[in-house]
């Protein structure tokens, strides 16, 4: 131990990024050293839970004993010791596992030397307030994540042995996981039975002056002719719109009998105001990333992280919409400089939070100094992400965009057609966002007046089915439905696509073969455990667990209770469900006996005789993309990176090696 190392105060984070940022801000009197992730945690080989009383067997991380030593040899010499992993559920039970090993170690360190700091945003103010306000570790969050992580043991590692015996072998599943693939199934399904209709809407293009505008058939015989249906979903509803003309002979014969003069009966003109949206939470970051560049939840998370580490962005795992004072206020004078004081929201616009369950115990993610727009010093991905989360941030405190929207009714025989128009008066926090706006000007019209037809024609469309999951949606829908937490929704998805149950197809996910199978089996015996409102109500009792109002032994008590007499009977009485496979139409050349059929094995799909394992003849499996090769002119096949993402490449590889995220 050098002597400057010598009784200075420690403090111990999880991320060495973290560490050397937080270094920087504080002086001489500290070390920062991190426990790079968990270190304590159950073991790999075994369920480590006693059903009797759950007690916990945890072990320290073989890969992380080196870390282990540093910080019990620091934490020797250290006159205070302070814990300052993440301000969450996670990283309380980090600090009480760092505690745990301190206090047991071959010489312990004196329990009154360690405390517990948290902070929001990694900034020199922010880290020297937290360090004000030292405490004792709670207990009650601690409890709330074994909870968890027990409940996720006890359910995975309990079910997945079935799954070996009833479906396939080296298969496993998960509490929450298991319930976002029944969702996907379940859409899936859904998709399959919809029934399509064709329908046509019938446009006129009229004219005044020199203008032309369009104006769309909405009523007949003073009914709408769009109706609008409902279908019920296994997560919510889908409405979808058709019109009363089903054939093109039925729009045809009304654009015949039309008139060539329109008779204006009605003009409506207001002004509306457009609002900006909440600073992000985590879900909605994940959304928005998703949706505006195609990013993965995963990957929304780690660039978001790296940002926090550096101290730019305030913490990114919360949904809560609240910003503090001091933040709000530095908005609006930073509005007010760049922009004007007219571009401020004369009183401060709070936001108040929708989503199930929300904890609000954080602010929402902001930046951590509002005069940077933008940074100079991270990656392109870095930079993409700040600048969304800044604007969003900062358009909070922006005044209203005002439109004023105009409404043409016009009468031709027994039909009313509509026109609409828009023009931006003040483009607000718009200026901020930067979101592009056109302006849709009609002529000056009045009521009574007679326009000319020049035109008519019918467009031919088709009700579709409700989409598949894509990032955003399906991470939608597992906040509405109280599913997970900030920090579960992309692992969850990480998850399943790694396993094997989903894929995604250009950003929308369907499930595999096996994924349905293992969806079945798992509803068919399971039913409670992968229904949506068990679900919420085991994230609700986690949350009472948090605040101190639910013993979590106890809820873990009342679980296994139920849960073993459903582990028993489906062990004992269920069916097995086979796996379907898909044949390629071709006989197996080495048994000649055999069909050729498509598998989905440990590292994708892959090609082998249906005869197996009498016959055990394999190749690798190439999925026609239905191009040419840009470079060589091969067959264009898709490929799947070790994470599961696809991307298309040439079916000569490696002969030759192009390969693109996107089909030429």
């Amino acid at each position: 131990m050098r002597m400057r190392d010598k009784m200075k105060k420690l403090l111990i984070v999880e991320s060495p990024t973290k560490a050397r940022t937080i270094g920087k801000y504080l002086g001489n009197d500290y070390k920062v050293l991190a426990t790079v992730g968990h270190i304590r945690d159950l073991p790999t080989n075994k369920m480590a839970v006693d059903f009797k009383n759950f007690e916990v067997e945890y072990v320290i991380d073989n890969k992380k004993k080196k870390v282990v030593d540093e910080l019990v040899k620091a934490s020797k010499s250290a006159k205070q010791i302070l814990l300052a992993s993440d301000p969450d559920r996670e990283g309380e039970a980090i600090s009480w596992h760092v505690k745990w090993i301190l206090l047991n170690a071959k010489k312990p360190v004196d329990k009154k030397l360690i405390s517990r700091v948290t902070f929001h945003e990694i900034t020199k103010e922010a880290i020297e307030e937290a360090l004000k306000k030292s405490r004792e570790i709670d207990m009650d969050l601690v409890n709330a994540q074994q909870g968890r992580r027990v409940l996720d043991r006890v359910v995975g590692y309990s079910l997945s042995p079935i799954l070996w015996k009833k479906v396939r072998r080296g298969l496993s599943a998960g509490r929450v996981q298991s319930v976002a693939v029944r969702l996907i199934c379940e859409r899936e399904k859904e998709i399959e039975a919809f029934k399509k209709e064709k329908y046509f809407s019938i446009y006129s293009e009229l004219k005044k002056g020199g203008q032309k505008f369009n104006a769309e058939l909405i009523k007949v015989d003073g009914k709408n002719i769009y109706k609008t249906d409902k279908i019920k979903l296994f997560d919510g509803e889908y409405s979808f719109t058709s019109s009363c003309f089903k054939t093109q002979n039925d729009a045809d014969g009304y654009i015949k009998n039309l008139e060539k003069v329109f008779l204006i009966t009605k003009v409506l003109e207001r002004e509306v105001s457009r609002l900006p949206l909440p600073a992000f939470t985590t879900s909605k970051l994940q959304q928005a990333a998703s949706r505006k560049m195609g990013w993965s939840g995963k990957q929304t998370m780690s660039v978001a992280q790296k940002l926090y580490e550096k101290g730019l962005i305030t913490y990114h795992r919360t949904d809560s919409v609240y910003l503090s004072e001091k933040a709000i206020g530095e908005f609006r004078k930073y509005i007010e400089k760049e922009f004007g004081q007219n571009y401020v929201v004369p009183k401060i616009r709070l936001y108040k939070n929708t989503a199930k369950n929300a904890q609000e115990a954080h602010e929402a993610i902001r930046p951590t100094n509002v005069s940077r727009p933008t940074i100079d010093d991270g990656d392109v991905r870095e930079n993409k992400l700040y600048e969304m989360i800044w604007k969003r941030a900062v358009a909070t405190q922006a005044a209203a965009a005002i439109m004023k929207n105009t409404t043409i009714l016009f009468s031709n025989g027994n039909g009313i057609f509509e026109s609409k128009g828009v023009r931006m008066l003040f483009d607000g926090f718009l200026k901020i966002t930067g979101d592009k706006h056109e302006d849709q000007v009609l002529p000056e019209l009045k009521e009574n007046e007679k326009i000319e037809g020049k035109k008519s024609w019918s467009v031919e469309s088709e009700t579709n089915p409700m989409p598949r999951y894509s990032d955003a949606s399906l991470v939608s829908s597992l906040e509405k439905q109280g599913i997970g937490r900030p920090s579960t929704y992309a692992p969850i998805i990480s998850t399943i696509l790694l396993r094997q149950y989903i894929e995604r197809e250009e950003g929308k996910f369907r499930p595999t073969v096996l994924g349905q199978a293992t969806n079945e089996f798992l509803v068919k015996n399971f039913e409670n455990i992968l229904s949506l409102p068990f679900t919420a109500e085991m994230e609700e009792t986690l949350d009472k667990v948090s605040l101190g109002k639910e013993d979590w032994k106890k809820m873990m008590k009342d679980f296994w209770k139920k849960f073993e007499k459903e582990l028993k009977l489906a062990e004992n009485k269920s069916e097995r469900v086979k796996v379907e496979t898909e044949k390629t139409g071709e006989k197996c050349p080495e048994c000649k006996d055999g069909n050729l059929v498509i598998r989905l094995g440990r590292f994708g799909k892959f090609i082998s005789c249906d005869r197996f394992p009498d016959c055990k003849y394999t190749k690798q499996y190439q999925e026609d993309a239905g191009f040419k090769c840009p470079e060589c002119g091969a067959e264009g096949v898709v490929r799947k990176t070790k994470t599961g993402r696809k991307f298309y490449g040439c079916s000569k590889y490696p002969t030759c090696k192009w390969a693109g995220w996107k089909k030429p």
